[in-house]
């Protein structure tokens, strides 16, 4: 238990390097050049820079260590670790982008939109930003700044989306956007202009959208509740044609009083027309589907076993026909009692 535990640590530090090495370039490649706030606390230290000239890098290790100790004590200490190791490596790493030498190099593979069709760098840094929010938060991580702020309200009210508190957010820092980016117009003025609100909300809503996407997993299947008086017969054709199990729960009709079976089966999408295909066959047979998001736990793989059907159904007949046995013995002495 401690090996996999010390192993999993480390596989979750070189992620959350490698995300925030991801991140850093993602900042310089498609949203230094092209005059909007990417979001959170980054999209405050953008605006700073812009202004000021002041390093993201640098605004991004002062204001991310204090909230990394304020998540250690409040949080959760794994989810604080993880995450001043990513705002680490996202500032040292931007500090060395920076760097001539180094800008030199990568300033041939910038986006530089020069206010055309700024909508495609947004876009981009948008998808990959919310690449970013949903791994690192799946291995119960962020990328630091509103994301600790987010996860704290979230913690404390639970039922509140973390996603959407971090939009809520970073609608504010869009706002905050317009006045920052205005331009001089010639006469003494600034010319205020809504597109950097835009990119920015843009940005935030798809790497919003793209993590919540990426919290919420890939494993999709289908979960069929079905009621039925066939159930030993569906059973056995679920085992041998779909080389899956199925849970089956007994019930009662509510209106008729008769017995009834509930089975609860969750079969991958690929599988979804043999089951509809298998269930058509079998009148008195009620079901209805819903989509699962994602599948946990440990299953047994049966891929690789030629012997898991026949070892099911030899366990299924030693339930089942007992089962029936009784019923029968039931049925003799009430027959009798009928002759009498």
């Amino acid at each position: 238990m401690k090996k996999e535990l010390v192993r999993r640590g480390i596989v979750d530090a070189v992620l959350m390097v490698l995300l925030a090495v991801i991140f850093a370039f993602n900042y310089m490649l498609f949203v230094v050049k092209n005059g909007f706030a990417p979001a959170g606390f980054n999209g405050i230290a953008t605006m700073i820079e812009y202004k000021t000239g002041f390093s993201v890098g640098y605004f991004s290790l002062i204001i991310n260590v204090p909230l990394c100790l304020f998540a250690f004590f409040t949080i959760d200490k794994g989810f604080a670790i993880k995450t001043f190791i990513f705002s680490v490596v996202y500032s040292v790493c931007l500090l060395i982008l920076q760097t001539e030498s180094v800008l030199s190099v990568i300033s041939r593979f910038q986006y530089d939109a020069q206010g055309v069709d700024t909508i495609f760098p947004a876009l981009i840094a948008g998808a990959v930003g919310g690449y970013v929010y949903g791994v690192s938060f799946r291995r119960n991580a962020s990328t630091g700044g509103a994301d600790v702020v987010a996860k704290f309200v979230s913690k404390k009210k639970p039922m509140l989306n973390f996603f959407w508190i971090n939009f809520a957010i970073n609608a504010v820092i869009a706002l905050v956007s317009y006045f920052v980016y205005a331009e001089p117009d010639g006469s003494g003025g600034l010319l205020y202009d809504y597109k950097p609100v835009c990119l920015c909300m843009l940005y935030c809503f798809l790497s919003s959208m793209v993590g919540n996407s990426i919290i919420k997993g890939s494993k999709s299947a289908y979960k069929f509740l079905i009621i039925t008086t066939h159930a030993e017969e569906i059973e056995r054709e679920i085992f041998v044609k779909l080389k899956h199990s199925a849970t089956k729960i007994q019930a009662e009709g509510a209106y008729s009083h008769s017995r009834l079976d509930v089975l609860l089966c969750v079969v991958n999408k690929r599988q979804l027309i043999e089951f509809r295909d298998i269930l058509a066959r079998y009148d008195r047979t009620f079901s209805f589907v819903e989509t699962v998001n994602e599948i946990y736990g440990n299953f047994v793989n049966v891929k690789n076993e030629d012997n898991w059907v026949k070892k099911t159904l030899e366990k299924a007949e030693k339930v089942i026909l007992p089962q029936k046995g009784e019923e029968k013995a039931q049925e003799v002495p009430s027959a009798e009692k009928k002759g009498e």
